[in-house]
């Protein structure tokens, strides 16, 4: 792995605690994320992205224990306290939660969240934070920001609430910005010009970016690698236009398959009003995965050797990476 890599993940492992007994929600999870390049995480739901998310802002669930190797600016992560986090998070990594209404306390003014991290960590007095407050709500688009700055979240859009919960990751201009499934409930309309306004701050500030989506749309548009995840683990990474040109693992294939074709003015392309393919079966239980491919019982090209050990990962070489035994021209 890169010595200099803004964000280095090395085999990541979250184990909780389930009814069933102990599970690896997250398995083996690597990589690297360098000073303003963006990075997406895809996959169905439950498959562990969210949960590798707050892993990375020491957010996880209580009883969750995380092993391998997290650094960050060349810091290990996985040991630090409560008290060392708070120094970390908002300052140098800020993160965008998918509902901007639970993200948002209700007992407090819009103005005084956003101005909470410029005062813990900038040091800035109530006025200064106040102003900047104001800045940066006339940044992320929020009209007549001097005057609603003393709002309350129930009196914001959905879309409004969002463009907030963005200011207040962007306060304090961290290194690293995290989205977590960020146009979550909101129209398209909404949640494209979100998705500009995200882009267009991490270009400013040249800030790493990691989305996390279950939207291919959302990813193939806006982030420059691609990470797709199924049952905890990362089966195929890679540039994210080979990762779309040419997908090699077949849960990715799957996902491409099931998404309606658009032309280039928005119209149906012929044979899309068919019924979209679907991947058969479900996505196991974290208690009861199988002993090798997570995703073979699913698999229309599974053999007797997929499922009795965890595939080997392939790289080609434009750092496209399969963990497939039925890789498609791939080198190990």
């Amino acid at each position: 792995m890169a010595g200099d890599a803004l964000l280095e993940i090395e085999d990541l492992c979250v184990r909780l605690t389930t009814a069933h007994g102990p599970v690896d929600a997250v398995r083996g999870i690597s990589f690297t994320l360098q000073a303003g390049e963006t990075a997406g995480l895809v996959g169905e739901s439950g498959c562990g992205k969210s949960l590798t998310a707050m892993s990375l802002m020491g957010l996880g669930p209580e009883h969750a224990r995380i092993r391998g190797t997290v650094r960050f600016l060349g810091a290990e992560m996985t040991t630090l306290t409560e008290r060392q986090w708070c120094a970390i998070r908002g300052k140098k990594i800020g993160m965008i939660f998918q509902e901007p209404m639970s993200a948002l306390n209700p007992v407090h003014t819009v103005g005084h969240q956003i101005a909470e991290p410029l005062r813990l960590h900038m040091g800035l007095d109530r006025h200064a934070a106040r102003k900047r407050a104001i800045e940066l709500l006339d940044r992320v688009g929020i009209a007549h920001a001097s005057r609603r700055v003393d709002a309350w979240p129930h009196q914001f859009s959905g879309g409004q609430r969002q463009r907030i919960t963005i200011a207040m990751a962007l306060a304090c201009e961290p290194c690293l910005l995290i989205a977590d499934e960020p146009t979550t409930a909101l129209d398209v309309t909404v949640a494209g010009q979100i998705l500009e306004l995200i882009g267009e701050l991490v270009r400013e500030r040249h800030m790493a970016l990691l989305m996390i989506s279950h939207d291919l749309g959302v990813i193939a548009n806006h982030v420059e690698r691609t990470m797709v995840m199924y049952a905890g683990t990362i089966v195929e990474s890679g540039p994210t236009a080979a990762v779309f040109r040419a997908p090699s693992h077949p849960y990715t294939q799957g996902l491409m398959g099931s998404r309606p074709q658009l032309s280039r003015n928005g119209a149906t392309t012929p044979g899309a009003r068919k019924r979209l393919p679907a991947i058969a079966g479900f996505v196991p239980r974290l208690h009861d995965l199988p002993e090798g491919c997570a995703f073979a019982p699913r698999c229309p090209r599974a053999t007797d050797q997929c499922a009795a050990a965890p595939p080997p990962v392939w790289s080609r070489e434009d750092h496209h990476r399969v963990a497939c035994i039925h890789r498609r021209s791939a080198t190990p």
